[in-house]
């Protein structure tokens, strides 16, 4: 046995699919001195019992090019590695049941168009032809998707790692990681011991934790969060069965929650039972390799009955293997990549929730290039592990949310849907008061958060539905006391720093593409950019005293930026960042008549001369001092309350109190997103990405290119002003309306399909946020616009007719380039 080196650029532990790709790949980027641990035998762990499926679709775009990219590179490897895969592109069906699953499944081929993925809404008849062995008389029709397709994961695994070690990779197996080693917050390596009695350690510049289900006990080493967790996971392989043949598609019978696929003339059924069971609450035992938990027909009655009726076959079928092997799965059924916000040059590519074998291409490529250019080089914040915070990491709230997210697999997408395991989770100060009052509440990085609120004498529950849901009348009742007269928002899960030092401002200038070198008590509107100029995030900035700044945004943020912000401070630098968002609730007042009901409870001015737009000050509020920040994200006439939460309740009573004579209602998060929309406000991970720049989102106007002060992405942004900016880029942020569709719903992921002037339809972007405007009577969304054959401009754009492919029915559609609904921001100076 062949000892590792005591010294390299990159050490990988594990040797499942996952970390045998990111060895790949950061070989083939030219990263010669790559290690590999793995405890057992290459793909001992998950990988070797995986089913191996491979579907190309995702919900969101980056996503779906990660798995393409799978697709593209398994096809290929076995020519360039001599060893075969087991790739087959067989394409694949999903069938529908009822009407709720058909309509989801021409959404679903809405998407695949927008995306470029090839995929066509057929007939329960043209599915039978696809796969004779299935009964279609209780079917509404299907979709089919030719570029999908299965593959043999542990001979993938050892054509990933030939290739790896063909251009100098070490992979040293039954070689068991015993200690991660790290320095002033860096990992520097990693401790070893063979089966053979060895012993050893690797100094790295880099750690990669790609150690599946054991992934989060390798986190836990070096004080990182991981949160995953490992549940039972089930299928069968039967014997040879008639008309089964080795081209046949896979199937998914998604409303049976279950897949099939072809093996030795046999099938392969399994499926993502709804109740799922958890597994190794006492941790992983030792060795695990290769190994399976005992047969579970009680667990797998309900994948069996309804595998029965879709094979009829399968009565009498001889069952061959029950396969009973445990997976890990995250919190939110999205897999964790990207560096460890708690530890630098520490990275992790787990928790792939039964879709390690489809990811594992476009995630190790994804991971190798952050590895080497030390931050993502596209879209991956749906997977990116700063999502997460360390309370993510309680093994009683994991334990009970997997019970859950494995059954997302296959559950009905609704829009809006939440997840309703393992909460309440996180509470603002007002959430007994907000329930009272009738809210529904949605979840986001586990606040608690209003979503609406329910009239007196109705439920405040989501009736789920793809088209107008109940509580939208209620939404909009509070949408239109906002324009109209005052609404109240709990906005206490927003992000809140402080960032504090004699050279903070120094420090934020580079950080922040806006100038920040404004007077106390004025706020800033900014973006963070990366060295390509685009998005991290957008924010807002306080100036709080010459040393002293706060930091406000989004609530999913909270450990990215607050990450991003940290690892650019310079060492030598007088400047901190501090996480006070559990010290502030934040109320915000909202609507015309917001100034008269401020200005009944409190002795502050505010006039517009007194209190311009931009503007933050500490008022007295009742009894309270909070601090009142003139801004807005819907629209109108409004302040932001930074409330110490002992102040919080109240607070709230004293605006409710006094609010009564000035129409005041309490407002949630459905009415926040329609009345940000209808104005054309952008948000984060939607609008704003890091694949889009300030010249494609509009938002230019926030970045201080004309000064000569840098900030990061400032020579890109040059480049792209120099190139034309604006008015010559060939992708643009705008806002789509359907005029007239009172009756229709926009959820968000729909194509846009542009009819040019010569009668030529084309797929020309895709929504990215929507909601039902109000104000403007229809539906309203905000989209991506792309050309490839030259700039996205305002000829461009009104040179063609739009129609938005809602589940198969196209709907015209209006593209605005400045914002329906005041255009000129008269309102928010009023």
């Amino acid at each position: 046995m062949s000892l590792p080196p005591s010294s390299t650029r990159v050490v990988i532990i594990g040797g499942g699919i996952i970390g045998c790709s990111v060895a790949y790949h950061l070989t083939k980027l030219g990263w010669r001195d790559v290690v590999l641990l793995e405890q057992g035998q290459l793909s001992c762990g998950t990988t070797w019992h995986a089913a191996g499926l491979v579907g190309q679709l995702r919900s969101q775009e980056s996503m779906t090019r990660l798995i393409r990219y799978s697709t593209q590179l398994y096809s290929e490897l076995e020519a360039e590695t001599g060893l075969g895969t087991g790739w087959k592109q067989c394409g694949s069906l999903s069938v529908a049941r009822t009407a709720e699953r058909m309509t989801q499944l021409r959404r679903t081929a809405a998407v695949a168009r927008a995306y470029g993925v090839e995929c066509e809404v057929i007939s329960p008849a043209q599915a039978g032809e696809l796969w004779p062995v299935m009964r279609t008389d209780d079917l509404l029709g299907a979709v089919w998707l030719p570029g999908d397709g299965k593959a043999n994961p542990t001979d993938l695994t050892q054509a990933l790692a030939r290739g790896a070690r063909s251009r100098g990779a070490v992979i040293a197996q039954d070689t068991k990681l015993t200690a991660i080693h790290t320095r002033d917050g860096r990992a520097t390596g990693v401790s070893w011991r063979n089966k053979a009695g060895d012993e050893g350690r690797i100094e790295a510049e880099i750690v990669v934790n790609c150690a599946g289900q054991w992934a989060r006990k390798v986190g836990q080493m070096c004080g990182v969060t991981v949160p995953l967790h490992s549940a039972e996971h089930y299928y069968i392989v039967t014997e040879r069965i008639a008309g089964v043949h080795p081209d046949l598609p896979v199937m998914r019978d998604p409303d049976g929650f279950i897949y099939f696929k072809e093996e030795v003339g046999g099938l392969v059924m399994g499926g993502f039972e709804p109740n799922a069971k958890p597994w190794g609450m006492q941790g992983i035992p030792e060795p695990f390799e290769f190994q399976l938990l005992p047969d579970d027909w009680d667990q797998f009655e309900i994948l069996m009955e309804n595998a029965l009726i879709r094979v009829p076959a399968l009565e009498s079928a001889q069952v061959k293997q029950f396969y009973n092997g445990p997976e890990s799965f995250t919190p939110d059924n999205n897999f964790i990549l990207g560096e460890a916000p708690e530890l630098r040059n520490f990275y992790v590519g787990a928790g792939f929730n039964s879709m390690g074998i489809a990811s594992a291409g476009g995630a190790g490529m994804a991971l190798a290039e952050w590895i080497v250019a030390g931050e993502p080089t596209m879209d991956l914040w749906p997977v990116d592990i700063r999502r997460f915070a360390g309370f993510n990491g309680n093994e009683s709230w994991l334990h009970d949310r997997v019970k859950e997210t494995l059954g997302l697999h296959y559950a009905m997408p609704w829009p809006n849907r939440e997840l309703d395991t393992a909460r309440p989770f996180r509470r603002s100060p007002l959430y007994a008061h907000l329930r009272a009052a009738g809210a529904n509440f949605g979840s986001k990085m586990g606040w608690e958060r209003p979503n609406f609120f329910a009239p007196a004498g109705e439920s405040p529950e989501i009736r789920y539905a793809f088209g107008q849901q109940n509580w939208l009348p209620w939404s909009g009742a509070e949408h239109r006391a906002c324009r109209e007269a005052v609404a109240l928002f709990d906005m206490s899960s927003f992000s809140k720093y402080i960032v504090k030092g004699a050279d903070a401002e120094a420090v934020l200038q580079y950080v922040m593409s806006n100038d920040v070198a404004v007077p106390p008590g004025q706020t800033v509107y900014t973006a963070m950019l990366n060295d390509r100029g685009t998005y991290e995030s957008d924010l807002t900035v306080t100036r709080l005293a010459h040393d002293q700044y706060l930091l406000v945004t989004g609530s999913a943020q909270t450990t990215r930026d607050f990450n991003y912000i940290e690892r650019l401070i310079p060492a030598d630098k007088r400047c901190a960042i501090v996480d006070v968002t559990g010290q502030y609730a934040v109320l915000a007042v909202m609507g015309p008549r917001s100034r008269e009901l401020l200005q009944s409870v409190s002795r502050a001015d505010f006039s517009n001369v007194a209190f311009p737009f931009g503007t933050s000050k500490e008022i007295d509020l009742g009894y309270a001092t909070v601090r009142a920040t003139r801004l807005t994200y819907v629209g109108e006439l409004g302040w932001e309350l930074y409330v110490p939460v002992e102040f919080a309740v109240g607070v709230h009573d004293t605006l409710h109190a006094a609010g009564e004579r000035f129409g005041l209602v309490n407002a949630g998060y459905y009415a926040i997103e329609s009345l940000r929309i209808e104005k054309g406000y952008r948000a984060w991970s939607r609008e704003l990405t890091t694949d889009i720049h300030p010249f494609e989102a509009g938002l230019a106007f926030a970045c201080k290119l004309n000064t000569d002060i840098p900030f990061r992405g400032r020579e890109a942004l040059l480049k792209l002003r120099a190139a034309g900016g604006a008015a010559q880029v060939r992708r643009r942020v705008a806002v789509v309306t359907l005029d007239g569709a009172s009756e229709a719903m926009l959820w968000g992921g729909e194509a846009i399909l542009r009819t040019a002037r010569d009668g030529s339809v084309r797929p020309a972007g895709f929504v990215t946020s929507a909601a039902f405007g109000h104000t403007l009577g229809c539906p309203v969304g905000m989209g991506l616009l792309a050309r490839d054959d030259g700039p996205a401009d305002a000829v461009w754009i009104e040179g063609g007719k739009y129609h938005v492919d809602l589940a198969g029915e196209l709907l015209p559609a209006r593209i605005h380039l400045r914002a329906p609904y005041d255009p000129a921001s008269e309102r928010t100076k009023a």
